[in-house]
């Protein structure tokens, strides 16, 4: 091996390996493999068992066969399109070694006449003659090829007897690291080492052998690392000290009581939970995670006030401009007059927005509602206590850090999420921050009622929709597509609005992605002021809106959604007071999951419980887009099959904070697990 014995040889690139050419580089880059380390996770998918030795007399034509034998004469034709052949014997018989575009030098060198020499290939069949076709596996030492040879999912132009040859080299040439987990864990791994986990994942018997003890190890070893790297955030933001904030129990406690509706039970934790990171001396970054319609608004608002109370200026950022208007509106209509609210939006007119940026960077405003435009350069606050970001489930562990920076020492982050994710998934994704999770819903709130229906039957759906639309009420009709598919067969968009058109003139309004932004801002305020009675939309609808007019969706091609998404767009309605129905639409030939999956929503209106199920059924990496959007993508360990790991992991992570132990010793697992961009400072 060479003198790199840690952590540093395996985070090398991959071109520092024998046979590791500039063409073999890009190839393995396209997959994404830049460095040893990432090779390690390529595994097997079979295996090719070369170890056997047959006779000629014995060869079985179209299987892969290794065969000792003694080349005897060539054939090289003068005509370039013909092969090269050379007939070899064993004492059983003959066989025609063959070669398309190789060289007479090349042949000569590996199969010298009169040598014994082992191949191995694909055996054909030509003119009553076995013969191997360009063998791959030729050596005069039968030890090499005699082997199991593992066979993976390769890159176009990389063979597998090179692939093999390049993991060889890794696997041959492993670090034996100190062992960094505590001798509990081990027992619980029947204490291999990483090292020998390497090796043992990539024996070819040991494919698909996911309850093994190697196995189990190395996917405890990358969830840990995730949870070591959230720990050490969650410490970093805590070391800042900041002026505490007063809450003023009195001011909070009248707007409450003037409500003109009761805090859940899981309201009033959330809220006694923020303000007790308020005033603290250590720095809030806090994740205030809820079902659709719990009720996080309006707890982010009484922690606005209780910050403004304190002297302090407040931000709340959301992703959409009506969103925005929305919030800004309730708080306008609960908060003390005394209390200075400004919204700020792309449409602003330049004085307007010039004064408003003025009046903040002097202190006259309180409280300021916008998108993210609200964060840029130009924005000085004068006093900037919290920042409250709603709908930002997207934000990666990396935004989030750099979120926390802005503002200055004294300001506390708040964010808000509408996406109930399993509690495996919240460990790992929102582990940097403290979570409030807010399950109960408010009393007034009713039942969504979930219907499914066929849609052959779409007659019986334009009754229903015609008689609610005579009692006033508003509709949602969501289609997957914008336009036609020749490709899918999913409905349109643009083919729904024109056929709903016709069945309700003067009351259908259209939305999706490529609507223009102000135009988009237009139709959804014409909705809910009510100007027209449907609206027919692709799943771009913004989640946390409320159109409390809006009591019936229906969703066309629902077998082709994920649970947890339908859940999403079905939380669009029941904003109000009135009984709202949800109907999902499908074709007749349903996939058994999809069967499932509608049971499961028209059975549920618990997110959690959802969401637990979806990523049961369709994998964690789908759940809401969450793979598409920076979240850790685990190699080996997963949320549902490792739940067990994930709570060992959490266990041995809080032995490890309530102990203060350095984590020093962890430095070549956060290294290798290539997380050191984030705590690059360890010891």
């Amino acid at each position: 091996m060479n003198n790199k014995t840690n952590y540093q040889y395996l985070l090398s690139d991959i071109s520092s390996l024998k046979g590791v050419g500039t063409k073999t580089k890009n190839l393995l880059k396209k997959k994404n493999i830049n460095n040893l380390f990432d090779l390690l996770w390529k595994l097997p998918k079979s295996y090719t068992d070369r170890g056997l030795s047959s006779k000629i007399k014995d060869l079985k034509i179209g299987e892969i066969q290794t065969v000792t034998i003694i080349p005897q004469k060539y054939n090289f034709p003068r005509i370039r399109k013909l092969p090269n052949r050379v007939l070899c014997t064993d004492d059983t018989g003959e066989i025609d070694c063959v070669f398309f575009n190789s060289y007479e030098g090349y042949i000569k060198k590996i199969l010298p006449l009169g040598k014994e020499i082992t191949v191995s290939g694909k055996i054909g069949h030509f003119r009553n003659k076995y013969q191997i076709t360009n063998p791959k596996y030729v050596s005069e030492d039968s030890s090499l090829i005699k082997q199991t040879h593992n066979k993976y999912s390769l890159t176009e132009g990389i063979s597998e007897k090179i692939y093999n040859k390049i993991l060889n080299q890794i696997i041959s040439n492993l670090p034996n690291f100190s062992e960094w987990h505590s001798k509990n864990v081990m027992l619980k791994f029947q204490n291999i080492s990483w090292n020998k986990s390497i090796k043992e994942l990539h024996k070819p018997q040991n494919i698909g052998n996911y309850r093994s003890n190697f196995y189990q190890r190395l996917a405890y070893d990358e969830i840990f690392s995730t949870f070591l790297v959230n720990s050490e955030i969650r410490k970093k933001i805590k070391r800042i000290k900041k002026k505490k904030k007063i809450i003023n129990a009195n001011k909070q406690n009248l707007l409450i009581k003037n409500l003109d509706f009761s805090l859940t039970n899981d309201q009033k934790n959330a809220l006694d939970e923020i303000n007790k990171d308020l005033s603290s001396p250590n720095k809030m970054f806090r994740l205030l995670q809820g079902d659709v319609g719990s009720g996080k608004t309006i707890v982010s608002l009484l922690a606005a006030l209780n910050t403004i109370n304190s002297g302090f200026q407040v931000a709340i950022m959301t992703p959409t401009e009506i969103l925005a208007r929305q919030h800004f509106n309730l708080a306008k209509k609960i908060f003390p007059k005394n209390i200075n609210l400004e919204l700020i939006s792309g449409k602003s007119e330049y004085r307007m927005k010039k004064e408003i940026l003025k009046n903040l960077e002097i202190n006259k405003i309180d409280i300021i509602f916008g998108t993210h435009a609200i964060f840029q350069k130009k924005v000085i606050f004068r006093k900037l206590g919290l920042i409250v970001i709603d709908e930002q489930h997207k934000f990666g562990v990396n935004q989030r850090k750099r979120l926390s920076d802005k503002g200055g020492v004294d300001c506390d982050v708040l964010l808000l999420t509408a996406t109930p994710i399993p509690r495996t998934l919240t460990m790992t994704i929102y582990g940097d921050m403290d979570i409030s999770i807010i399950r109960e819903k408010p009393k007034n709130r009713k039942p969504i009622k979930t219907y499914s229906k066929l849609e052959a039957k779409i007659d019986d759906v334009l009754k229903f929709v015609n008689k609610q639309i005579k009692l006033g009420n508003q509709i949602f009709w969501v289609c997957p597509l914008i336009e036609e598919s020749k490709k899918l067969d999913h409905t349109s968009a643009v083919i729904k609005f024109e056929f709903l058109k016709k069945q309700f003139p003067n009351q259908v309004s259209l939305l999706h992605g490529k609507t223009d932004l102000e135009e988009k801002n237009v139709i959804l305020n014409d909705f809910l002021n009510n100007k027209f009675k449907i609206l027919v939309s692709t799943t771009i609808i913004e989640v946390g809106i409320d159109f409390p007019n809006a009591n019936v969706i229906v969703i066309e091609n629902a077998n082709k959604f994920g649970l947890s998404q339908l859940h999403q767009l079905r939380g669009r309605v029941g904003r109000g007071e009135k009984e709202s129905t949800c109907i999902l639409m499908f074709k007749s030939n349903l996939s058994d999951n999809a069967k499932k999956r509608i049971k499961i929503l028209k059975d549920s209106n618990d997110g959690f419980l959802i969401s637990e199920e979806d990523m049961k059924l369709r994998g964690f990496g789908d759940i809401l887009g969450f793979k598409q959007s920076g979240i850790k993508n685990f190699k080996l360990a997963d949320p549902i099959h490792n739940s067990d790991l994930f709570t060992l992991a959490e266990k041995e992570m809080r032995r490890i904070e309530k102990s203060n132990e350095d984590i020093g010793k962890f430095k070549t697992l956060i290294k290798l697990y290539d997380r050191a961009d984030i705590i690059n400072d360890i010891a």
